[in-house]
């Protein structure tokens, strides 16, 4: 019988068994890179998604033969490193992914070929060191060492000589480091009566992640203020480490299970008490609800966590649907161009940060769904910046258009940072101000910086907002 062609079945994805010695066979590998580079020849739908797709039909068209059997197969690395694991290909491109019968899955290979170059040569120092997010922030988010880093991160001089040594380009600008880490000043507040809704628990556990603990700690602080405004009763989960996305970026799989078996207990404790488990963080919630449980789909808890893991937006849209969230909203948001990261696209939750966001009478979003290119640690390197500014470029231009914007935001804090960066550079971008969806959620709220209600301001209404603007 012939092969179907495309499918009309929403994807499945399977485990990945990764302490399989077959996984780990190069020879295994090599066909069945063979084999999934030949049906993506074949189709080349996901050409515009990342420079991983350009790069492999380049080696097919630039081969022998303008066939797979005509690419150096050790050439094949060049299409595993310039992969990210965003997996949008999986979700919104690719027709043939499970159940249909050619079973391709380009992340997961991706993933496999990463974990194998790992266990046989390793990473580099540079490579190490980027994903390991605990200890830089460790090291670096204090008062004494955070100004100096920050400074140093800031001078064009140190920036060319850590791009000469570590790979890091002199041109990426990079996040800050807090002299007061979140988790060490968060004021959760635990005293309110648990009002359980239909589809969502009444109490809420925080893990902070390393970059809303060590960089951006606000984000944090705007959603206990969230939180609070609507009478949630909050908690930090007591003890936290990485949630391993770095790791799992770089093929270090031991690395990740030793960061699940430091997570999960903690987590599961609040999961089994009725807690909905916060992370502001797209890719954190995304290593929660759906790379764990891939990972390890026999463990119990990891699945128990899973299914008590929200992305932020998710939680607030369902206690809306609840009738359980406030909308004594009082301050315009007027005009926001918000992207949505692929680690939140691939959650498949739909738009819920807009949605929310757009509850707030006054407030106008411009939504891009389309990949930034940074990833994590990928666009900061030397090697992949251009790629990085070449993807996001598109984004760059939509997120200025069609309405100036006085806001540009994204749930994904340094996907935000690295638009900011291209809208300035493209588009000369003077005036947006950059603002994580929590941060405008606490404004919308009408409340400052300091988590202070602004005095003088009255519950907006559509109708209120329609009669100011005729004035």
């Amino acid at each position: 019988m012939a092969s179907r062609e495309g499918s009309l079945e929403a994807p499945k994805r399977h485990s990945l068994d990764w302490k399989n010695a077959n996984f780990y066979d190069s020879e295994k590998l090599q066909q069945e890179m063979e084999r999934v580079f030949n049906v993506c020849h074949g189709c080349r739908r996901c050409v515009n998604l990342c420079t991983a797709f350009p790069r492999l039909f380049d080696l097919i068209d630039e081969g022998s033969t303008g066939e797979i059997d005509g690419v150096d197969k050790h050439r094949f690395q060049e299409v595993v490193d310039r992969c990210y694991l965003c997996d949008m290909c999986f979700m919104t491109k690719c027709p043939y992914v499970p159940p249909h019968e050619w079973n391709i899955d380009f992340p997961h290979l991706m993933l496999r070929a990463k974990a194998v170059k790992y266990q046989q040569s390793g990473a580099g120092f540079r490579d190490k060191l980027l994903s390991s997010t605990d200890l830089l922030g460790k090291i670096n988010a204090n008062p004494v060492v955070a100004p100096i880093v920050n400074t140093l991160n800031n001078a064009p001089l140190a920036r060319k000589v850590l791009d000469n040594t570590l790979g890091i380009h002199a041109d990426r600008k990079l996040p800050e480091y807090t002299a007061h880490q979140f988790r060490s000043r968060a004021q959760p507040d635990a005293h309110f009566t648990v009002k359980d809704g239909n589809k969502t628990p009444g109490k809420v556990a925080i893990y902070a992640t390393c970059y809303v603990n060590y960089n951006e700690p606000g984000i944090g602080h705007d959603l206990l203020q969230i939180l609070a405004h609507n009478e949630i009763p909050t908690c930090l989960v007591e003890q936290e480490a990485c949630c391993g996305m770095p790791k799992l970026e770089l093929g270090d799989l031991p690395a990740v299970e030793a960061l699940k078996n430091r997570n999960i207990p903690h987590l599961l404790k609040f999961a089994q008490q009725g807690y909905a488990i916060i992370s502001a963080i797209p890719s954190c919630v995304l290593m929660y609800k759906q790379e764990l449980p891939l990972l390890f789909p026999e463990d119990t808890a990891v699945q128990t966590v899973a299914a008590a893991m929200f992305d932020p937006f998710e939680y607030l849209l369902l206690r809306y649907q609840d009738k359980l969230l406030k909308t004594d909203f009082k301050q315009p948001l007027n005009n926001v161009s918000y992207h949505i990261p692929c680690h939140q696209r691939v959650q498949n939750i739909g738009k819920k940060t807009r949605d929310v966001l757009q509850l707030s009478p006054g407030t106008r979003i411009t939504t891009v769904e389309r990949c930034s290119g940074h990833d994590g640690t990928w666009g900061v390197k030397s090697e992949y910046f251009a790629d990085s500014m070449k993807i996001g470029r598109p984004v760059f231009k939509q997120m200025a258009t069609p309405n100036k914007p006085d806001y540009i935001s994204s749930d994904c804090a340094i996907a935000a940072r690295h638009i900011e960066q291209g809208m300035c550079e493209n588009n000369g971008n003077k005036t947006a101000k950059k603002l994580h969806p929590l941060s405008l959620l606490r404004m919308a709220y009408g409340y400052n910086d300091n988590q202070q209600a602004i005095p003088g301001l009255q519950v907006l209404s559509a109708q209120t907002h329609a009669s100011e603007e005729k004035t």
